[in-house]
């Protein structure tokens, strides 16, 4: 008899509080607009964070409800962003070129050995509160492979010679790389720029020289050998502005420790889907 009293007693209840429950969800019921779910569908649904909103979903009530710009989104690509901007009743703008992320150091321990052996925890940005990390180099990637850890997009790896190595034909630009990095050392670049000046450090050339054989060492010889004045010097670090440079390549050859690079050719890169 008590069991069934027991039992009775919990069904009652539980049917009295889903009553409430239902009075309330009722009552307290927000109308959502139908273009959140459509703008929604049309993000890559990475939820990766990078629009600065909680998922994708939270990228798309900030989208409707004007808190957030139809490109709020680093991943979607021109087409998404237009379809959003239909779908909202606005222009989508002038189409801006994708940009990708690079790792701006060559720095690997042949060319730049470590200074001590570290030993904790594989981050890079615990390594970096230690002393500044174990490289010889304070500006130099740690290869403790923090930005692989990041990407959601199997679009970094670390290379054979313990460097990031970023595969630009999966880069979305979401930029959670770039955040990861203790150094500033993986940077977003404009897809097409094809030469880089592949080291970060700010120090002068016989400090550069000391720490790492691939590093600019702040010469000036780039600057004085560029036909395009694309390149100027920044606190001993050259600087190339992409929309001077035409990739005649001199800077290359000139360079005496050939920390600026060319790439051949621009990856072919997917479409988000949308």
């Amino acid at each position: 008899m008590a069991v069934i009293k027991a039992v009775l007693v919990l069904g009652l209840s539980g049917a009295l509080f889903g009553g409430i429950l239902a009075l309330a969800s009722q009552k307290f019921h927000v109308e959502r607009d139908p273009r959140e779910d459509e703008i929604a569908q049309l993000l890559p649904g990475a939820n990766c964070g990078a629009c600065g909103f909680p998922g994708c979903s939270g990228c798309a009530a900030a989208i409707v409800a004007g808190d957030a710009s139809i490109n709020a989104c680093p991943v979607m690509d021109s087409e998404c962003a237009a379809r959003i901007a239909a779908l909202m009743g606005v222009e989508s703008g002038a189409d801006t070129e994708k940009k990708v992320a690079r790792v701006f150091c060559q720095g690997a321990d042949d060319k730049c050995p470590p200074r001590y052996v570290y030993d904790g925890l594989r981050s890079c940005k615990a390594a970096h509160r230690l002393a500044g990390g174990g490289k010889s180099c304070v500006y130099g990637c740690l290869g403790l492979g923090s930005c692989v850890d990041a990407c959601m997009f199997d679009a970094i790896h670390m290379g054979p010679d313990g460097l990031p190595v970023v595969d630009e034909a999966k880069c979305t630009s979401c930029g959670l790389c770039v955040a990861a990095c203790p150094r500033g050392i993986i940077q977003l670049v404009p897809i097409s720029q094809q030469v880089t000046v592949l080291c970060t450090s700010r120090a002068r050339g016989a400090e550069v020289r000391k720490t790492c054989k691939i590093g600019c060492i702040g010469c000036g010889i780039c600057v004085k050998a560029c036909p395009q004045q694309a390149i100027t010097m920044e606190d001993n670090l050259a600087v190339i502005d992409p929309e001077k440079c035409d990739a005649c390549g001199i800077c290359v050859e000139k360079c005496p420790t050939k920390c600026i690079v060319m790439r051949d050719s621009v990856p072919i890169v997917a479409k988000s889907a949308c």
